[in-house]
């Protein structure tokens, strides 16, 4: 594997196994330690000790605060610029990329494919043994949440295995080359947590870069609680909030239409669907996130504190 890659974990709680079985992953995928930024979020869970023990030879970043994952993400991203990395892997601690598969190899050889390539990342299974899709790349449709985990939750199949185009590649397993990142910029960290891996691969179509899926390799996904997961009241508020920012950047009258027609307005039935399932606290802070939008309000790390909204405790 060329030694100009980089690759950049962010960490924010997440201990037990999690972050080791990422980083050993890596190291697994012929990934140099000293290649690895460690990047992490002011966690008291005792992770950042933990990773820290275990495995020598990493590079370190230490907030004092949590930052959010898009400004950890470019704070290890520009550490690797600066140092000569040719690509910058993104990686979410809650991925893990498996033993005796070479994945980024692969993820290298599309990104040196031709000069516009800009993007690439596999497709990613759930890891749970189900060999279900957790995503093959996403597509920006405009509808519920802007954006669609393409075969979400779908039986592994030919249908997701198959390589091209997509709208963006999520952040949890994105490589990004070098000559991209100088044109486009790094993530907007103003999103905290959220659709800012749609917005990076949207400026990135819009300066003609090629944001590609490899369907042939995959990953491993165990995606975080760290947030509420799924329908989790914290995570339903992140997205209704980042949705409206994402808008006022690039929607137009007729994108604003969609959102308006099969999210906003679809919310009450979703409130009876999701209540019947002990869910409907999800579906309030989903609306109180677009509110908060609409007024201009961001995400923050307070802002997401026990005890920052009674939809969350």
């Amino acid at each position: 594997m060329p030694s100009g890659t980089w690759a950049v974990v962010v960490n924010w709680n997440g201990g037990g196994e999690q972050n080791l079985a990422c980083l050993r992953s890596l190291l697994g995928q012929g990934m140099a330690a000293d290649r690895i930024v460690f990047v992490d979020n002011a966690s008291t869970d005792g992770s950042r000790e933990e990773v820290s023990s275990a495995l020598a030879g990493l590079v370190h970043l230490d907030n004092d605060s949590n930052l959010g994952f898009g400004e950890a993400a470019n704070q290890g991203a520009k550490l690797a610029l600066e140092r000569g990395a040719e690509a910058v892997l993104f990686v979410n601690n809650d991925l893990r990329f498996e033993d005796g598969a070479p994945c980024l190899p692969g993820l290298e050889e599309s990104l040196r494919s031709g000069a516009r390539v800009g993007m690439v990342g596999p497709r990613i299974l759930f890891d749970d043994g189900t060999e279900r899709v957790w995503c093959a790349g996403g597509r920006l449709d405009y509808r519920q949440n802007l954006s669609t985990l393409l075969g979400h939750k779908r039986k592994d199949g030919p249908r997701w295995q198959e390589s091209g185009p997509v709208d963006y590649i999520p952040g949890c397993a994105l490589l990004v080359g070098r000559d991209c990142l100088l044109d486009v910029g790094l993530f907007d960290a103003s999103y905290f947590a959220y659709m800012e891996d749609v917005d990076l691969g949207l400026r990135a179509r819009r300066r003609n870069w090629s944001v590609l899926l490899r369907g042939d390799l995959r990953a491993l996904h165990a995606p975080s609680s760290s947030t509420g997961g799924g329908y989790g009241a914290r995570r339903k508020w992140m997205q209704g909030v980042n949705s409206i920012r994402f808008l006022k950047a690039h929607g137009r009258s007729l994108q604003w239409a969609r959102f308006l027609l099969f999210d906003v307005l679809t919310l009450p039935l979703a409130l009876l669907v999701r209540g019947c399932r002990g869910e409907g606290g999800g579906v309030l802070a989903k609306a109180k996130g677009i509110l908060d939008g609409v007024a201009g309000r961001s995400v923050t790390a307070e802002a997401l504190e026990r005890g920052a909204s009674r939809l969350w405790r």
